[in-house]
């Protein structure tokens, strides 16, 4: 479908999603939130779609996060059930997604970034979370998943000054995955995706599935015990690709992944 606020590409099975509305660094507004609900919800309901790819428009912002001058003349700050961006609150994605972060992630952009699975970055990126600097705080889940990334005390030192921290120190820190030059950051993330698909897309929503359901658990024992109840998992067992993967290795030959 047409959108005005995000542009959608399919690349195969790979579907990259583009914040646009460079005009304000990709700040979202409402009608951004709705629109990216309704697009990840297709991402998701998509047999033949595998991996996304989530980006900003243009050369300066991934995304500025919150548009607070919509939400100061009266535009208000409604957002879909699955949260900021359609993204920080949608907890039953077993596909994988991958942030190029092309410029700053700030805010709600930065925890935009932290919801996908993977973080690639530009030269050029900076993340921070300043909500306090404007009377806001990260509640769309920046509180939450840094300091489960990056631990307590370098997470708190993000939180509690509202510094920026460049792409190379978000690499130091661990939620970087990869820093490359600005040209190069759509390849790049298209390489990890073209590694992602290589592999059979049944194994890799389960393997997502279980590592945050896993993490929830109180104890290794309990995350190790619980997986085989985790419907990623019980999908695999029953799946095409299953069977496919071990014939495949044994005929000596690639494996032809269905996804189903």
């Amino acid at each position: 479908m047409a959108y005005e606020f995000i542009r959608v590409d399919r690349e195969g099975p790979v579907t990259i999603f583009t914040l646009n509305r460079p005009e304000v660094m990709n700040a979202l507004h409402s009608p951004a939130h709705f629109e990216l609900h309704e697009a990840f919800d297709a991402f998701a309901a998509d047999p033949d779609q595998w991996v996304g790819i989530v980006t900003g428009a243009g050369e300066r912002a991934f995304s500025a996060g919150n548009d607070l001058k919509h939400q100061a003349t009266g535009g208000g700050m409604a957002s879909p059930p699955s949260g900021f961006a359609g993204l920080t609150s949608r907890f039953d994605l077993n596909k994988p997604l991958i942030a190029a972060v092309n410029g700053v992630a700030m805010g709600g952009g930065f925890e935009i970034a932290l919801a996908c699975d993977l973080i690639i970055a530009s030269e050029a990126a900076t993340f921070a979370l300043p909500e306090p600097r404007v009377g806001l705080a990260a509640l769309a889940g920046g509180l939450h998943r840094l300091p489960r990334m990056i631990g307590q005390k370098q997470a708190l030192g993000m939180i509690l000054t509202g510094r920026r921290v460049s792409a190379a120190e978000g690499q130091a820190l661990g939620f970087v995955n990869e820093v490359v030059a600005p040209a190069e950051l759509l390849d790049a993330a298209r390489r990890w995706a073209a590694q992602i698909c290589e592999l059979s897309p049944m194994s890799i929503r389960a393997s997502k599935e279980a590592v945050y359901k896993g993490l929830d658990e109180p104890t290794l024992e309990a995350a190790i015990k619980g997986q085989t109840r985790y419907p990623s998992v019980s999908a695999l067992f029953k799946s095409e690709d299953f069977v496919e993967g071990p014939m495949a290795f044994a005929q000596k030959r690639a494996p032809a992944w269905k996804g189903r």
